[in-house]
């Protein structure tokens, strides 16, 4: 057997700024994606959708080939000549044949001439390759159109947010394809969505409601359905099917699948209140930070959460450091601020050596009517680094993370750590590679949602959400939205139903 595995992954926030190119989706220190025989030695064992998919070939005995591995962290619109460039890798190999295609998808790829860029990549495979079993993996923040479930064979999506089940995603989607291919299932598939845009910060499924709506997922899956998917979406795209979605496949039982999706959608519906996020204006929520610093021990989380990296941030946004500072809270560690020109100050300066920087708010969001500005420190260059470190924790364990040419500024007592490229602080290995440890320190500052808790709720007693300034903001009349479907809650909120439109 010959099976296929590729990766296209983008989330993309059509407020963002930052340029989603080639370049975005290349490798550490190469010219393009991986591929072949390099991308195996680099994903295999590790916790992600290729990691998985390549555990599920090995055990049936395939021959793997792998066109591209293109992964990028979520920016803006991807511009067409990145798009064509990946599309064209993996629909020329299954053009030239295989017995199954496995695909890494993300599901909220907008590019600057498609809403729905993997339906068009589906689209695009199944003209040539009409007949080719295809598992497609998703993200649980998947914008769903009718051409990614039209397209594919199977569709499955994470159960987990922070997501800590890429692996089994893609091993479950691999094995139903593969079960498929061999005769032992018929897969069927129903999909629909609701008119909802939960806000990120309600998603995590460790909170209610998407903790019960999950929990619901994993019992269909036990009692009937081959794969069930509740995708809470992405909502930082101003695009028709942002929002809520889901997607049941059976093994040949279209009504059952019908019944399971519209069990989900209805879940998510009746509790369409609890999904929505209400900030904390930030100077009340880093006051109340600091009565917690003094009157404890152990590290208290300050969450920069409207510029998270990880769901289209700029990662250079200044304003809730500057809270800090002004609040004059001490023993902060802080990751971090994307500024690359800033790292090359520091680098000239040399570890060790005082130097003055303006930092951060260099990347204009002309989404927003209010952006950020520099500010301007002096400090001294405690470190530097190739900021190159290996994920150990739950998610995404084993993969390498790169942050670029990295600096540490110590301003007081306050650690900076100041990143060449846009990253999620989801392991503390991003402290601790660059000699910081988290557990040490009064306060800590990340730039992150809800990523974070897989490597840091466990250290921190107390968390902080801070609404500083940002593309993600979960303020979303800060936003314009000109293309979503209408009405949709919460943007409005007298809409009684989730029938009201399809």
């Amino acid at each position: 057997m010959h099976i296929v595995i590729a990766q296209m992954s983008h989330e993309t926030n059509t407020f963002s700024p930052v340029i989603t190119d080639l370049a975005r989706f290349s490798r550490a220190g190469g010219d393009g994606p991986l591929e072949g025989d390099e991308a195996i030695a680099v994903l295999q064992g590790t916790a992600t959708c290729m990691g998985g998919y390549l555990e599920v070939a090995r055990a049936a005995g395939a021959e793997i080939s792998i066109p591209i591995v293109a992964g990028a962290p979520p920016s803006g619109a991807v511009e067409d000549d990145a798009f064509e460039y990946i599309t064209a890798k993996i629909v020329v190999a299954a053009q030239a044949g295989c017995d199954a295609l496995f695909l890494d998808l993300h599901g909220a790829m907008v590019t600057r001439s498609y809403e729905d860029g993997e339906g068009e990549l589906l689209r695009r495979i199944r003209a040539v390759a009409p007949h080719l079993p295809i598992a497609v993996a998703l993200d649980m923040h998947a914008n769903m159109y009718p051409a990614i479930v039209e397209q594919a064979t199977v569709v499955t999506g994470y159960h987990t947010y922070p997501h800590i089940d890429m692996d089994a995603t893609a091993r479950r989607a691999g094995q139903i394809l593969l079960d498929t291919v061999a005769g032992k299932v018929g897969p069927r598939m129903a999909w629909g969505n609701a008119p909802m845009l939960p806000h990120v910060m309600r998603q995590g499924t460790d909170d209610f409601p998407n903790r019960e709506i999950q929990q619901r997922v994993a019992q269909m899956e036990r009692e009937g359905a081959l794969a069930a998917s509740f995708f809470t979406g992405f909502p930082h795209a101003d695009i028709r099917n942002a929002g809520v979605s889901a997607v049941v496949v059976t093994d040949g039982d279209a009504a059952l699948a019908r019944a399971y999706r519209d069990e989900l959608l209805d879940m998510a519906w009746r509790a369409r209140a609890a999904f929505v996020y209400q900030p904390e204006p930030l100077r009340d929520a880093l006051a109340r930070a600091e009565t917690l610093g003094e009157t404890g021990a152990g590290p208290v989380l300050l969450l920069d959460h409207y510029d998270n990296t990880a769901s289209g941030g700029t990662m250079d946004t200044t304003a809730v450091l500057a809270a800090i500072m002004a609040q004059g809270l001490e023993d902060v560690a802080v990751f971090g601020i994307f500024d690359p020109s800033a790292v090359a100050a520091m680098v000239a300066a040399g570890a060790g050596n005082e130097v003055t920087v303006s930092l951060g708010g260099k990347l204009s969001m002309p989404a927003l009517a209010n952006g950020s500005q520099p500010i301007t420190l002096t400090g001294r260059v405690k470190l530097l680094s190739d900021g190159r470190f290996k994920a150990t924790v739950q998610m995404s364990r084993g993969l390498m993370i790169d942050m670029g040419t990295t600096a540490v500024l110590r301003v007081g007592s306050i650690d900076i750590v100041v990143v060449s490229k846009h990253v999620e602080p989801f392991d503390p290995g991003c402290f601790r590679a660059l000699g910081i440890e988290p557990t040490e320190r009064r306060y800590l500052m990340l730039k992150s949602r809800v990523h974070y808790r897989v490597g840091f709720k466990p250290l921190v007693r107390e968390v902080v959400e801070c609404a500083g300034v940002g593309v993600c903001t979960s303020d979303y009349s800060q936003v314009t939205f000109d293309k979503v479907r209408r009405p949709i809650y919460p943007l409005d909120l007298s809409i009684h139903s989730r029938h009201s439109m399809s």
